[in-house]
């Protein structure tokens, strides 16, 4: 797994209206906040992908979440 900080590449902005946390969106430039460690994670990962704290995880194109109300969804621009 790589430990990369996205926020060195990529600038971030929320999603408004903030979606309901239990129907997450995903995309290519869809994001995901842990609101606990801070750790910025792609909705769809593609290689195995996780945040500090264990409430995000996944891989082959899937993220599991521990706890919906704990993530803030992003969109991603390159800087």
């Amino acid at each position: 797994m790589l430990n990369i900080d996205l926020r060195k590449i990529y600038n971030f902005y929320p999603v408004e209206p903030a979606p309901d946390p239990h129907a997450l969106p995903t995309g290519g430039d869809v994001y995901y906040e842990c609101l606990e460690c801070a750790v910025v994670v792609n909705s769809v990962p593609h290689i195995k992908a996780a945040c500090a704290c264990g409430n995000l995880a996944g891989g082959g194109g899937k993220m599991g979440v521990k706890d919906p109300t704990r993530v803030r969804v992003v969109k991603g621009k390159l800087k």
